[in-house]
């Protein structure tokens, strides 16, 4: 795995992380599914 790949990956957990403690996690999950099916 490439070190960039990684980082993304960990950024995006970080940011799994955050959304739960602020509670936001719904938004989160939409903005990602949304992001999956118009994205590359």
């Amino acid at each position: 795995m490439e070190l960039t790949s990684m980082l993304y990956q960990l950024a995006r957990l970080m940011g799994d992380v955050n959304a739960v403690q602020k509670s936001k996690v719904g938004r989160r999950v939409g903005r990602r599914a949304s992001g999956k099916v118009t994205g590359p």
